[in-house]
């Protein structure tokens, strides 16, 4: 408890004179022009909004915690160019997506079954599978539910097992925890904390205000409910997918950012390598931090449109 109101009196503090220098944009990604390309489908527990772009062998593009789809804004339009149909959805509670009242609805197994239901109702039956984030625990859950719905796997700073995960905070459900993500919809306050996120999550902050823009207008909306979820209770008590992991038959990528405090991969990368059968030629170590897709977004497109088109 101590903790967090320590860490809710430095944000204040912080705020009053933190400011971000933001560089001019060469290309402009409008967040409202973004949402207003995405297509809606309505699950059983709320509306999921999601990319649909280009034609050919789909690849699904999953973000993770506090992001959306909009963290893959600089690859879609080259995965398309390169001949596929790119599903990019914002996950219940994310993005333009609805945020419901509820705990539960946000664990990783009805996150998967939703993602599940939103590419039966596109009537997809397999795809390419990119995750980045807590998208890997939802992919273990789906792959759990489904394994012959992934004909490939592309692993992003993922979470897969303890070893090697450092989250930036990990609490306990109540009216603490529920004041720490009050300070994620607080304005100044969540200009702060987004500040914080990307020093942590980039190599360096080249983020423009329209770049920010998307991941900062839902947290102003009030979506915060699924990551509070993810503090209390995924934080706290890691789900094990060793048995799903070693169970799967499915080529497998990773692209890892090197740099990434919260997401580390040396510590888990020989149990990861021997539980998914990875060869050591699928092993990408980039010189990136957490936020892949921000800072190596062209270098992902050629290793993932390379591994694809292998036999």
């Amino acid at each position: 408890m101590k903790q967090i109101f320590l860490l809710l009196i430095s944000v204040f503090l912080i705020s009053s004179c933190s400011r971000r220098n933001y560089l001019p944009s060469e290309k402009m990604w409008d967040y409202e022009e973004f949402r207003n390309t995405q297509k809606s489908f309505k699950s059983t527990d709320g509306e999921i909004k999601f990319i649909d772009r280009g034609e050919g062998p789909v690849i699904l593009l999953l973000h993770g915690v506090p992001s959306s789809g909009w963290l893959y804004r600089r690859m879609i339009d080259g995965l398309v160019d390169g001949g596929h149909r790119v599903i990019a959805p914002d996950m219940l509670g994310f993005g333009s997506s609805d945020s419901p009242n509820g705990y539960d609805i946000y664990s990783g197994e009805n996150h998967a079954t939703r993602l599940l239901a939103l590419m039966e109702h596109l009537k997809i039956d397999s795809w390419s599978h990119v995750m980045h984030d807590a998208g890997g625990l939802w992919t273990w859950e789906l792959l759990s539910k489904s394994p012959d719905k992934v004909d490939k796997l592309i692993i992003l700073n993922s979470i897969i097992y303890e070893d090697g995960f450092h989250p930036p905070m990990r609490m306990k459900p109540g009216i603490f925890a529920k004041i720490a993500m009050w300070g994620y919809n607080n304005g100044i306050t969540t200009k702060t904390l987004l500040n914080k996120l990307f020093d942590m999550g980039l190599n360096e902050d080249s983020l423009t205000k329209a770049d920010v823009e998307g991941y900062k207008k839902p947290l102003l909306e009030n979506k915060t409910k699924a990551m509070y979820y993810f503090f209390t209770q995924t934080c706290n008590a890691l789900p094990e997918y060793s048995s799903v992991l070693q169970s799967l038959d499915v080529p497998t990528m990773v692209a890892w950012g090197l740099n990434d405090e919260m997401l580390q991969w040396s510590p888990q990368s020989k149990q990861v390598k021997k539980d998914l059968k990875i060869a050591d030629k699928d092993v990408h170590l980039l010189d990136a931090t957490h936020f892949i897709q921000e800072e190596k977004p062209e270098e992902l497109n050629n290793l993932i449109l390379k591994f694809l088109s292998r036999e």
